[in-house]
């Protein structure tokens, strides 16, 4: 267990590492000094720590590192009425550019705790997000890049919630992917291609809390997973009066639970026609080959009960053949409408049949000035927990802030764009971490953020809604979860803002609702909310305090309720 952490921490803290040259200029330092900027000039206080720091405009590149002590109680609510308290030592990194040919950004953040008591034992966190492109040849074929760490509970049906910071249930999930992205022309005809390998892995918890009676879910271990497309086309009027395009697509996920494997590839052919000069109506169809398999587990000759491994996981019989659970070929179609009236504003929408039923997808993306975005985006795909996170993380922007937790470090559920807004990316995990079941799964959604930048204060929110139908194949241990179908609502806030010359504050809040549609698991909801004051000591050196509560409520186990109180010191570099 220990092996497969460090490696775990060695590949994301590579990932993160790698990006730090190409850094994005929107990603700022927090707890810089707020007392050497006048009140009506350029600085601001961003999103990120909500740590009242200074947005350095106009400056294409900088690196932030810092490092923090910080003392915290946390006080039991429910079930219980105990006090844990424990200190934290903390060292990080915020760092960005924002070039011509490069643009990227990250926080990275690794903290030791050190638990007063018995029930707070030591432990190690790493939290990050990093977003990277760079160009190889200009305007022709970049590298992009993306990784993220994070700290969370695994509930007893599988859905996350990062309140507690304590536990048997308490896991790291890590995730990175990397390729290259082209575009280019002949002619008249416009050639347009990617590539993404991505690596995800959740580290086992020692235990998931159950019901009385009910079986452990089977939680996702790790995967790789492949995307791959390409793309030729050509623009209306560029000869024809109508665009017309021809594309292929490729996606493979391999997943280490039970040898799960998705494998979709996909062919089509398009057309664009233009109505006006900022709207066209958009369609294709194609044939579309979707397979899902998998292994059965290890079973005991004795007792006759799957064999579970030292990481709570299944023991997979490889001796075994292959078995489908799903498989489904044949024609796709869709058709849609394109409007994009200003750089600032893009809309893309589509209905269609894909997967043997109706689908749905889509974009919006809008900012009317510089200091506000909005983004939404609907989705529909066959995949695991993994190839979703990689695919979300390579939808964020390569500008952001992010929003982190003043009493834990943990990053919230979206970041907050500052770059220049495209269709298509999103601002928002929130729904993709909502579940770590290893099976696989058909995911639809919706999800949507709204970043404002007011000059002394910072607001934003972020919504969605998650439905996944879990894939298994029959005859197997994971059989029970296929047609299983668990839908997750989120939201996510935040407030920040300078109070005067040497003092800010800042506040989030979330809530989660995920109702399973296992009837043995039972529905859980999470709500928590925080808020901490920043003070400037010295240039460099800044205080925190900051009070919180999280609650998980359970339907067939106790609730959790947990208030926090912190202070701490920082001090940048």
């Amino acid at each position: 267990m220990r092996n497969r952490s460090f490696k775990s921490l060695t590949v994301i803290g590579l990932g993160l590492a790698s990006m730090a040259p190409a850094m994005a200029a929107a990603q700022q330092l927090p707890y810089d000094d707020v007392s050497s900027a006048d009140a009506g000039d350029a600085a601001e206080v961003d999103s990120g720590d909500g740590a009242g720091k200074v947005s350095l405009k106009g400056k294409r590149a900088y690196v932030k590192p810092y490092i923090e002590a910080l003392q915290v109680v946390e006080a039991e609510l429910s079930p219980g009425n105990e006090v844990l308290t424990w200190t934290s030592l903390a060292a990080g990194v915020d760092a960005g550019v924002n070039g011509a040919n490069t643009q990227a950004a990250v926080s990275l953040r690794y903290e030791r705790r050190f638990g007063w008591g018995n029930n707070t034992t030591d432990s190690d966190v790493i939290s990050g997000l990093a977003r990277a492109s760079t160009a190889i040849v200009p305007r022709v074929l970049n590298f992009e890049a993306g990784a993220m760490a994070a700290r969370m509970s695994v509930e007893n049906n599988g859905s996350t919630s990062s309140g507690q910071q304590f536990g048997d249930s308490v896991t790291q999930v890590y995730s990175v992917y990397a390729g290259p992205t082209l575009q280019t022309h002949m002619g008249d005809v416009g050639i347009e291609g990617n590539y993404r390998i991505g690596y995800t892995r959740v580290e086992a918890p020692d235990a998931v809390v159950q019901a009385p009676g009910q079986t452990a879910i089977d939680v996702f271990d790790e995967s790789i997973s492949h995307s791959a497309a390409i793309h030729l086309g050509t623009k209306p009027g560029e000869p024809l009066p109508v665009g017309l395009g021809v594309g292929a697509a490729w996606n493979r996920e391999d997943i280490s639970n039970l040898d799960q494997r998705v494998d979709a590839k996909q062919v089509r052919g398009d057309v664009t026609l233009p109505i006006g000069n900022d709207l066209a109506l958009v369609g294709g169809v194609g044939y579309e080959d979707v397979q899902v398999s998998s292994r059965d587990a290890v079973i005991d000759s004795v007792t006759g009960l799957p064999v579970v491994g030292s990481d709570g996981r299944y023991v997979t019989d490889k001796s075994q053949p292959r078995r489908i659970a799903y498989d489904s070929e044949g024609l796709i179609w869709d058709a849609g409408v394109i409007w994009k009236p200003s750089r600032r504003t893009a809309l893309e929408a589509h209905v269609g049949k894909r997967y043997g039923s109706t689908s749905y997808f889509g974009s919006f993306a809008y900012a009317p000035s510089r200091n506000t975005s909005i983004n939404i985006s609907a989705y529909d795909s066959i995949s695991g927990f993994g190839g979703m996170l990689n695919k979300s993380l390579a939808g964020l922007p390569t500008q952001f802030e992010t929003v982190r937790n003043p009493l834990t470090g943990n990053l919230g559920g979206c970041v907050v764009p500052t770059g220049s807004v495209e269709a298509g990316q999103g601002a928002c995990l929130g729904g993709v971490l909502g579940s770590v079941r290893s099976a696989v799964f058909r995911g639809r959604g919706v999800m949507g953020s709204l970043g404002i930048n007011a000059g002394k204060l910072q607001y934003g929110l972020g919504a969605g809604y998650d439905r996944r139908q879990f894939i298994a194949a029959a005859g197997t241990v994971l059989a029970s979860a296929n047609a299983v179908i668990d839908e997750n609502l989120w939201v996510a806030a935040y407030l920040n803002g300078r109070i005067d010359r040497s003092s800010s504050f800042s506040t989030m809040a979330y809530a989660n609702w995920y109702q399973t549609g296992d009837a043995l698991a039972g529905d859980v909801s999470a709500v928590g909310a925080t808020a901490a004051y920043y003070r400037s000591i010295t240039s460099k050196l800044t205080a925190t305090a900051a009070v919180g509560i999280d609650g998980v409520n359970r339907e067939l186990l106790d609730d959790i309720w947990s208030a926090r109180g912190m202070v701490g010191v920082r001090y940048s570099f």
